[in-house]
């Protein structure tokens, strides 16, 4: 779990968060000028805080428990374009500019690989 020391986001935008029971919001990250969704990531106060102090996505591991920030290690670094907070409060909108692929496995998208039917027709 992320630790709950203080971080230097922004109070205001702290006090708008609503955490889940981790202390994490759900970040999805979308190309900017495609809108094409990229992936999901999870962020708790200080990951948002560096997302938006260095213009580069940070986001917290579940499964390492630590710190990332996209790139670092691939080199397919998401510059951020802009953040946005849903009306709710629990979810994140983060535009970037992605250089290579965003997923993990080398898809462009996370998304590319899960096609599931859906509805009627």
């Amino acid at each position: 779990m992320p630790s709950q020391r203080p971080t230097g986001l922004d109070p205001s935008i702290a006090a708008r968060l609503k955490r889940d029971a981790h202390g994490l919001v759900a970040a999805v990250v979308q190309q900017h000028d495609t809108r094409e969704v990229l992936m999901l990531g999870w962020m708790d106060d200080e990951a948002l805080h560096r997302t938006l102090t260095t213009g580069r996505t940070t986001f917290w591991s579940r499964s390492r428990q630590e710190y990332w920030r996209k790139g670092d290690s691939s080199g397919n670094v998401q510059t951020v374009r802009e953040v946005r907070l849903d009306c709710d409060g629990d979810a994140l909108l983060v535009t970037v500019d992605q250089v290579g692929p965003a997923c993990h496995i080398g898809n462009r998208t996370c998304f590319d690989d899960g096609l599931l039917p859906a509805g009627p027709g």
